[in-house]
């Protein structure tokens, strides 16, 4: 049984109607994130780096994702082609897809000629050549 089923819990009247602030998150930019870097990275050989997280009161793991991003703006920086952006060509993706057609249309022609191959070297390994049919008499 609760403490308001007893009626022992404090009345509507007495409660405190005071709303409790919702706790914000900090956004840090970039000057103060660059500052602190250098402050760490200057301790990191006299083991102070403990005590300047804890007066920033931030997290070991902080400025290691500092870091992270730091390099990949570097990165995405000196990574950027210069010029105008290529134009999109409209017959790339049908060029693409007819150049795949004709390689698998070569493989089964290439595979349907071994097989035609096969009779005409048995008949020449038998000594009965077939016979030979002529372009025009070709029947389609």
């Amino acid at each position: 049984m609760s403490a308001y089923q007893n009626g022992t819990a404090a009345s509507p009247e007495k409660m405190d109607p005071e709303v409790t602030a919702k706790a914000k998150r900090r956004s840090l930019n970039a000057a103060y994130k660059t500052k602190i870097l250098a402050e760490v990275d200057a301790a990191a050989g006299t083991g102070n780096i403990g005590e300047i997280l804890r007066r920033e009161g931030i997290y070991s793991s902080t400025p290691t994702g500092w870091r992270k991003e730091r390099k990949a703006a570097i990165h995405s920086a000196f990574s950027q082609k210069r010029g105008p952006e290529p134009k999109h060509n409209p017959f790339t993706a049908e060029n693409e897809r007819l150049r795949h057609r004709n390689q698998r249309l070569q493989e089964e022609l290439r595979k349907a000629e071994i097989i035609i191959d096969v009779p005409k070297k048995v008949a020449m390994l038998l000594g009965r050549p077939l016979p030979t049919i002529p372009d025009g008499e070709n029947s389609r």
